[in-house]
């Protein structure tokens, strides 16, 4: 850690990619797939609109409720899953401390692009350049039809969803008891939904274009909260120069069969174990960065907020005050 940022603060490292998955985004209140509250601990297909098969397989196999397989045959339960998410009841969601690192590094020019596998768009509450973030996954900020591709208006979606798809929360009284299809406007089939990527659909184009644009001029990665393990986004480790630093910041090693080396011998590969917040906390101290984060303390999700004690708060607002 010491050393990535002493050759940060002394030039050596000039150009900062970042790979981020659902891991950056926890201390935000949004769980991982992984986690204890995740889509795998807490789906219930049994609550679905679905045939016995379908929930069968869901059952078996979480992911397939995200699936093209699925929605291809029917597409209640990815819309069903999702409802409260794409209406914003989510809204609560503030960008975690690990998030305003990245902007801290747009600040000082030094971050060359964000490629993240997130689809709940916190980064785009940074205020970092949009063309500097690549939703690897797409985003729930936009619609368009998975049979056509065709755009569609994102409000009216929402609008449609409220009254068209049921609640599988029980939070909303006034939603629909049973779900019903929203039509593509140019293809009148029922293939409307935020423009995320599916299981077993391609990346979109932005990924690959930035990737073959940006990655042979990165000299440090730091990947963040991800288990490596959804391809082709966890292959953007291998595709950088061979001097390029891999910083890895996540609970327990990953990616180690792709060849990421966490041994005494390693020279280029570093591991900051521990959640996001927390080892990009160490880092910012390190670099001398605490007053430049201690701007967006009340920007921060509360629980990335509560890591900066009482002490470093007041230090920091002395600081610019005086």
């Amino acid at each position: 850690m010491k050393s990535v940022a002493q050759m940060i603060i002394h030039g050596k490292l000039k150009n900062i990619a970042f790979l981020t998955g659902a891991g950056i985004s926890v201390a935000a209140g949004i769980p991982d797939f992984r986690s204890p509250g995740g889509m795998y601990d807490t789906l219930r297909p049994e609550l679905l609109t679905a045939t016995k098969k379908q929930r069968e397989k869901m059952a078996t196999n979480p992911t397939a409720v995200v699936s093209w397989d699925l929605f291809k045959e029917n597409q209640f339960p990815y819309m069903e899953l999702r409802r409260p998410f794409i209406l914003g009841d989510k809204g609560k969601w503030k960008p975690t401390l690990a998030h305003f690192f990245i902007k801290i590094c747009e600040e000082k020019k030094l971050l060359k692009r964000i490629f993240t596998q997130n689809i709940d768009g916190l980064d785009y509450h940074l205020g970092v350049a949009d063309e500097k973030i690549i939703p690897v996954h797409g985003s729930l900020g936009r619609a368009s039809c998975e049979f056509c591709g065709a755009l569609y208006p994102i409000d009216e979606l929402r609008k449609q969803i409220k009254t068209k798809i049921k609640d599988i929360y029980c939070t909303d009284k006034d939603a629909p008891k049973e779900s019903e299809n929203i039509l593509c406007l140019k293809c009148n089939k029922p293939g409307i939904k935020p423009s995320t990527v599916l299981y077993g659909r391609n990346l979109p184009e932005a990924f690959f274009e930035a990737k073959e644009q940006d990655l042979h001029e990165v000299d440090l990665l730091i990947v963040m909260g991800t288990s490596l393990t959804v391809g082709p986004a966890n292959l953007v480790p291998l595709e950088v120069n061979n001097d390029c630093v891999r910083m890895v910041i996540n609970r327990e090693p990953v990616g180690e069969e792709l060849g990421i080396d966490y041994g005494e011998n390693a020279d280029r590969d570093v591991f900051g174990k521990g959640d996001c917040d927390s080892i990009v906390l160490e880092l910012v101290n390190e670099l001398g960065w605490l007053d430049d984060l201690m701007k967006y303390v009340n920007d921060m999700a509360p629980k990335s907020a509560a890591l900066l004690n009482p002490s470093q708060k007041l230090q920091s607002e002395k600081k610019r005050k005086g």
